[in-house]
């Protein structure tokens, strides 16, 4: 039987590019020059660390990494940015942790979403991933046209499509 799994994975590898991408624009910039800056990924903890010596090379330094992200094929909403807090000697900092997998609540969301669609598929939770199943390869698809178009907000990917 035909089927696909439906998970939210974050690329590592882009987020670092998206950062040297940042970090390159940051050394081309007049008004970063001579400036302090810190723009640091912590893989573990899953969390982006921005600081800079004022509030407005912070907003300036989030709105490279957004555009950066963004040309690397990363969606905006994988990233969930937390309020500006004061740094050390009256700098600024901001943390933005990345969201990676399906919580429970939200695969629950979605399998009832697919379900009120009235397709004849069935969607099941297995871990962080939702595998839909159906007879015909349309419906799969519908699913997944259906999902694209839902105010979703985690990134979903489609993976293992199986005819």
């Amino acid at each position: 039987m035909p089927s696909f799994d439906i998970v939210s994975r974050v690329d590592f590898a882009e987020i670092d590019n998206a950062i040297n991408n940042t970090k390159k624009a940051i050394l081309n910039r007049f008004d970063f020059r001579g400036s302090a800056y810190e723009l640091n990924f912590d893989k573990k903890e899953k969390k982006l660390h921005l600081q800079a010596e004022d509030s407005m090379k912070l907003e300036a330094i989030g709105e490279m990494f957004r555009s950066a992200a963004v040309k690397r094929g990363l969606e905006m909403k994988a990233f969930e940015w937390e309020e500006s807090l004061p740094g050390p000697a009256g700098s600024s900092k901001r943390d933005v942790k990345i969201k990676q997998g399906l919580e429970t609540d939200k695969a629950k969301e979605i399998v009832k979403r697919i379900k009120e669609t009235k397709l004849k598929v069935q969607a099941s939770i297995q871990g962080e991933e939702i595998r839909v199943t159906g007879k015909q390869i349309d419906d799969l698809q519908a699913v997944i046209h259906f999902l694209k178009g839902a105010e979703i907000d985690v990134p979903l990917q489609y993976v293992n499509m199986k005819s």
